[in-house]
């Protein structure tokens, strides 16, 4: 039993090595039948905590998609990417950098804010998603990047990096750089660089933005170039 005719789920859940999203993902109509159907989404366990699925945001014929981890507590509640501090934190940055973030597709690896929680009443921790989840979310990025096909990807954290590009990948080792790989079968330019989350938990936030700002302008000249 799998997907029903009216987007719910039937059935029981798969094992935890058979998670996947590929049932859900529909074939055509673009962006709104995808964000339609991954309203829907049970192919991962994700789904059951968290208020809601949260899509990409963005036009379909954006030159630059930003992929990060997950959505945040804020994002979970307004069911949309990037709207809580580091969002706000991230379009400065951009700015900065000479890019418009309304030019942006934004996204994440993972659809569904996985947390932890004491109790009912206390504030939500975010939980890093597993390698298992983040490949169950991954047929949701490639139906994104097949329909948007941006001439660059900017890689928010180390999270969205291994679901693009592997387990073995380290955003220290290769942040600010421009990268040239194969992902979901499509030749991507792809700049790696810090969760902007990950600022605003620096001790040294001055520096970490600095750092922030200086990847993106890497990648804000790679698109001028491209």
């Amino acid at each position: 039993m799998g997907p029903n005719p009216h987007g719910g789920y039937s059935g029981p859940m798969p094992p935890e090595d058979a998670y996947t999203a590929e049932p859900f993902v529909p074939d055509g109509g673009g962006l709104p039948a995808l964000r339609k159907a991954a309203a829907d989404c049970r192919g991962c366990p994700l789904h059951r905590d968290a208020t809601q699925t949260v899509f990409g945001a963005g036009a379909a014929d954006a030159r630059v998609m930003l992929v990060g981890e997950q959505p945040g507590d804020q994002e979970d509640r307004q069911g949309k990417p990037f709207v809580g501090p580091a969002g706000k934190l991230l379009d400065r940055a951009l700015e900065e950098a000479g890019m418009d973030p309304a030019d942006a597709y934004v996204t994440n690896a993972v659809k569904h804010f996985k947390f932890t929680q004491a109790e009912p009443r206390k504030r939500r921790i975010h939980k890093a998603p597993s390698l298992r989840e983040m490949t169950a979310c991954g047929p949701w990025l490639a139906a994104e990047l097949a329909v948007v096909e941006p001439e660059l990807i900017v890689v928010l954290g180390a999270t969205a990096g291994k679901a693009l590009l592997g387990s073995s990948f380290r955003v220290t080792q290769v942040r600010g750089t421009v990268l040239e790989e194969e992902i979901h079968g499509r030749p991507e330019r792809l700049v790696p660089t810090v969760h902007p989350s990950s600022v605003l938990r620096a001790d040294d936030r001055e520096a970490a933005y600095s750092g922030l700002l200086s990847d993106l302008r890497v990648a804000a000249r790679a698109l001028g170039s491209g």
